[in-house]
């Protein structure tokens, strides 16, 4: 497939699970992919390694996405190494408890500055090459955390629901020139994780099933082709966030 050659896209958090798998299917359409990571060095490698095995271009690169002047150098070495950009991941997150009674500081601004500023500030250092390209789009990751209140894990829930009004106030923002969508993920089940992730997505969601990689990069695929299409979440769900 080559519905993106000649496009470059750069994905955060794509060592593992969901940016991972945006990463490899990017690749696949034919763009060339920049794979960020922070910690997740052997993982991000091996997704690069996989894509130019497989004869695509990719480039790992780490950076630490809370402070902003790493976000600049981040892409700074983005277009010293492929000369452009046409599409921006915004995946990178943490998900950890954050409980109203036992949450502190820095467990609060880790959250956010990863899941939530660090979207706004790749978005704007991505903006320049973005419009010059001439087909910019920006995906931001939200999460059915972020429609739902999930009182264990407070400051994610806040982080993803800011995510939200954040693609919409910047495709507004960016508009003409580039799009600006969001995608909501419910439960998404990966090989590693436990039996019960499968279970309790049956219970919950309408299909009676977690959704796949390949759902949420579907998603993508559709919002990067999507030219009539800007401030929108896509919910992928199963149908769990549906009103009883």
């Amino acid at each position: 497939m080559s519905s993106l050659k000649g496009q470059t896209a750069l994905v955060t958090g794509a060592g593992r699970r969901i940016g991972r798998a945006i990463a490899l299917r990017l690749a696949a359409e034919g763009a060339r992919v920049a794979v960020h990571y922070r910690n997740s060095r052997v993982e991000a490698e091996a997704v690069a390694a996989e894509i130019v095995g497989a004869g695509g271009e990719a480039l790992s690169l780490q950076a630490e996405l809370s402070r902003v002047t790493e976000i600049n150098g981040l892409f700074d070495r983005v277009e010293q190494a492929f000369g452009s950009l046409d599409i921006l991941v915004n995946n990178a997150a943490i998900f950890s408890p954050t409980p109203v009674g036992g949450t502190d500081e820095a467990e609060w601004d880790a959250i956010v500055d990863t899941n939530l500023k660090a979207q706004f500030f790749a978005a704007q250092r991505a903006a320049p090459l973005l419009v010059r390209g001439g087909r910019g789009r920006i995906i931001n990751l939200s999460s059915l955390g972020g429609l739902l209140a999930w009182p264990t894990y407070t400051a994610y829930s806040v982080s993803k629901a800011g995510v939200i009004m954040l693609t919409r106030t910047l495709a507004r923002a960016l508009a003409p020139a580039i799009t600006v969508n969001a995608i909501a993920p419910g439960t998404i089940s990966f090989s590693e994780d436990a039996p019960d992730v499968a279970q309790r997505a049956a219970r919950s969601a309408p299909l009676q099933r977690p959704g796949s990689a390949s759902d949420i990069t579907d998603a993508v695929v559709y919002l990067i082709g999507a030219a009539y299409v800007t401030g929108q979440v896509l919910v992928v769900d199963g149908g769990w966030s549906i009103p009883s």
